[in-house]
């Protein structure tokens, strides 16, 4: 990876994109350090540091939640969006055409990604304003006392923050350097872990057994980041042999070829619903009954860390990887291109067959996957647990990790192809 950097810092058009991205990532920082005019900051970083789940999007934000900024929401309404929009054109019969009209249907799907946006970040802004305002974190001084006023202008400027988000993460797409919103994760990600390991270095100056702490907390975070690097490139090539075609007096096919499909090909899609699926309920109750013994029971038997919490968050997982793998893989559909273009699987008769045994190579693929995000949800928690309180526990969450390795890959790649690219343009001149 650092060859390629140095391979495309040596470009100038790719070296300039580079330099954008960078300074629209600068831009993004600068807004989660910036408070919302009407917020106390201190009492803020309080609520969101006494609540695991909020603690856990703050940390996907970089520590603009915890710090009252003006990006405090981050991209979660927009992902949220993307994903609900995903999932209904693929069961609302219009919107599934518009999936396949081309740039002109993704238009439309974007605009509709958009508006759902707003009303997303307009409803999580309104219950922050509610639940803050009973911890005394809305300063309704700014606007002599008004408290409706200062909490209408809170919620229009986190609104306005979640917006400007996503123009951020568009912006970073366009560059063709890598996936915006990923990457506002990423750097997001990366940056609450350097606040944490940097807080640990600190406080091992005067207490050796931190060092120690810290040190065994970084070797098995390597060995759990060599497994997700090694889990992230495998797949499961399915051979695919042309027949060969006579055409006038040209013969065409007659070439083998395969399907891949990967084991982690659902991504960190699963984590992400099971766990807000069992977030949702936390966050209802945290914000209209905070005190009430159903909130105390649900943190304490169903709150992140304990058992039940790990069983639920297993199975959940194991549900929407079968979920997500049969709204995304379509074996139908594979099958009937394979045998319009006049290829077959060896061994495989062409038609149903053929859909037949892809279906059921997907299914066995997606249980292992779905098994080595289980793992990688409950395990690691549990070993940094055991390994001693540094901190970090939060800072490296299973999403977190998987999204740091993946995007770095997917930066990797993303500049090989513009510099394979560059390089075809050479020749061709």
């Amino acid at each position: 990876m650092f060859k390629t950097l140095k391979n495309a810092f040596q470009n100038k058009e790719i070296r300039i994109k580079i330099f954008i991205v960078l300074g629209l990532l600068v831009l993004f920082r600068l807004g989660c350090w910036i408070p919302v005019p009407g917020i106390s900051s201190e009492a803020f970083k309080t609520s969101v540091d006494n609540q695991t789940f909020l603690s856990l999007l703050s940390g996907i934000t970089g520590g603009a939640l915890s710090n009252g900024a003006i990006l405090a929401l981050g991209v979660s309404p927009y992902i949220t969006a993307q994903i609900v929009v995903q999932l209904l054109s693929m069961a609302i019969p219009s919107w599934e055409r518009l999936s396949k009209q081309g740039e002109e249907g993704r238009k439309k799907l974007n605009k509709y990604t958009k508006i759902l946006t707003l009303i997303l970040a307009t409803a999580q802004a309104i219950g922050i304003v509610v639940s803050f305002s009973n911890a005394g974190a809305i300063n309704s001084g700014l606007f002599g006392g008004a408290e409706w006023l200062t909490g209408a202008v809170v919620v229009i400027v986190l609104v306005a923050g979640a917006l400007f988000t996503m123009w951020l993460g568009e912006k970073i797409t366009e560059t063709g350097i890598a996936n915006g919103l990923s990457l506002l994760i990423f750097v997001g990600i990366l940056s609450t872990a350097g606040n944490a390991i940097f807080t640990n270095i600190v406080e091992s100056t005067s207490d050796p057994n931190k060092l120690w702490q810290l040190l065994a907390f970084v070797v098995a975070l390597i060995i759990i980041f060599s497994m997700i690097v090694l889990m992230d490139g495998a797949e499961r090539k399915v051979p695919v042999q042309y027949a060969k075609q006579v055409r006038g007096r040209k013969m065409y096919g007659g070439q083998s070829t395969n399907i891949p499909i990967k084991l982690m090909g659902t991504g960190v899609l699963p984590i992400i619903f099971a766990m807000s699926l069992l977030s949702f309920p936390q966050i209802i109750m945290s914000i209209f009954w905070p005190n009430s013994s159903a909130a105390t029971w649900y943190n304490t038997y169903l709150g992140a860390g304990s058992w039940a919490y790990s069983v639920v968050v297993g199975i959940l997982i194991l549900f929407f990887a079968y979920f997500t793998s049969y709204m995304s893989f379509k074996p139908d559909d594979i099958s009937r291109q394979i045998q319009s273009n006049g290829g077959f699987i060896p061994g495989i008769r062409p038609g149903k067959t053929t859909a037949e045994y892809l279906n059921r190579i997907n299914k066995r693929i997606t249980f292992f996957g779905a098994c080595f995000l289980a793992f990688l949800t409950i395990v690691p928690t549990l070993i940094f647990k055991a390994i001693g309180d540094t901190g970090l526990v939060s800072a490296f969450s299973a999403t977190g990790m998987i999204i740091v390795v993946s995007v770095a890959l997917e930066i990797d790649k993303q500049l090989e192809a513009q510099l394979l690219m560059k390089n075809y343009k050479g020749f061709l001149k």
